[in-house]
């Protein structure tokens, strides 16, 4: 008996390690390796291969041309092959903060099999790992209360469908029995109900930033603000296509004119506080727009605006009520006397200049906002920074 259960025992090990083998695809070497002093050490085992590449937004950026603009994307070191065929890069010494990254093997893009922590941007998947420290703290699940965070599908009359949005409730909610305001965040061009969570650390940012006393407790509606999808890619009937940034009507108007769907929604679900001082609306890029939008177009729904990176964009030829009579509906707004209206956007943005445009006509009507300017262009990193600002100034 006592030699059976040896045997078994071999057997069992013999069978975890050819499965971890294969799970691992026969590399077991650490990559990436966070250094003491901040550095980062990334691995790639290739013995066969004759060059290797790091592609990562913790090397300087190149200006790349596409048929939205100019943007600034992150650029590549080659990789140098060591003992047994293992490629090493190590990074400078880096600042906190949530970085992704990618390899390229002789011409092809690969992830790192050693690391299983990924990130999806409209069709692009990349690795991450976050560098602690300072803000970055944000971003990582610490031992604090945490949020529930649920994917609900509602009906919207509107767009004519069963639709699909993100919703966090704040630590206790279940158990409470009070009213919580609510802020709606929205996604840019390609995006989804996942983007915010996932991209954007927003789950993470909420449960902390209330944790420190630096938010009040609310409600986080985060909803799909593509009107021709019911949610996000692989997640609904249309099952698992390949997701573009170019869908449908996704800035026509019909978004913006449907949101009420959402508002109601969530009001007769959710305890709320039903009213303008309880709600804020916030967006990057073409979340951006549509917060400038559905805030025109029902000004007394919300109290607070965050633009992140907006595409302020006025079109004479878009036909939609949604445009109709810009200056006359922003006067509105700002009649109501909101709370905030907030206005971020890096530097080297390639919607900044329309950004200073629109706050110069905001300057020349005496409207009050709050701006702030950061480096960098139209990324991710710019507006997990802009999320952490604008939460702790609502519904004080």
């Amino acid at each position: 008996m006592k030699k059976f259960v040896l045997l078994l025992s071999a057997i069992f090990i013999s069978l975890s390690v050819h499965a971890q083998q294969a799970l691992w695809g026969g590399q077991q070497i650490t990559s990436p390796q966070i250094n003491k002093d901040n550095t980062v050490t990334f691995r790639y085992v290739a013995p066969k291969a004759h060059k290797i590449t790091i592609t990562g937004d913790f090397l300087p950026e190149v200006p790349k041309k596409t048929s939205y603009g100019t943007f600034d994307v992150p650029g590549s070191v080659e990789m140098k092959e060591g003992k047994n065929g293992i490629w090493e890069y190590t990074t400078t010494p880096l600042n906190p903060e949530l970085y992704s990254y990618s390899f390229n093997v002789d011409g092809l893009s690969v992830k790192d099999p050693n690391n299983v922590y990924l990130l999806r941007d409209v069709a692009s998947v990349s690795n991450i790992f976050i560098i602690g420290g300072g803000r970055a703290d944000l971003y990582k699940v610490k031992d604090v209360p945490h949020g529930t965070v649920s994917e609900r599908w509602y009906d919207s009359p509107s767009l004519g469908k069963a639709r699909r949005m993100t919703i966090y409730t704040p630590a206790g909610y279940e158990k409470s029995k009070n009213r919580y305001p609510v802020l709606y965040l929205l996604h840019g061009v390609g995006g989804d109900e996942q983007a915010w969570p996932t991209l954007g650390r927003a789950t993470q940012i909420m449960d902390n930033l209330i944790a420190e006393g630096k938010a009040r407790p609310m409600i986080v509606v985060i909803p799909n603000g593509n009107p021709a999808q019911q949610a996000a890619p692989g997640e609904g009937p249309k099952g698992m296509y390949k997701p573009t940034m170019n869908l449908p009507h996704t800035m026509d108007g019909t978004y913006i004119m449907s949101f009420p769907d959402i508002v109601k929604f969530i009001d007769a679900n959710y305890r709320t506080i039903r009213k303008k001082s309880g709600r804020a609306i916030a967006g990057l890029s073409m979340g951006g727009f549509h917060s400038l939008y559905i805030s025109m177009n029902f000004p007394d729904t919300f109290d607070y605006v965050g633009l992140f990176s907006a595409a302020i964009i006025q079109d004479s030829t878009k036909t939609s009520e949604a445009f109709e009579n810009f200056d006359g509906k922003i006067r509105t707004f700002f009649a109501g006397k909101p709370e905030l209206y907030f206005i971020a956007i890096g530097n080297r943005d390639f919607l900044y200049k329309a950004n200073k445009e629109f706050r110069k006509k905001l300057d020349d009507n005496g409207f009050k906002y709050e701006y702030y300017e950061s480096g960098q262009g139209h990324i991710w990193r710019n507006w997990r920074i802009y999320l952490t600002k604008f939460v702790p100034e609502l519904f004080k």
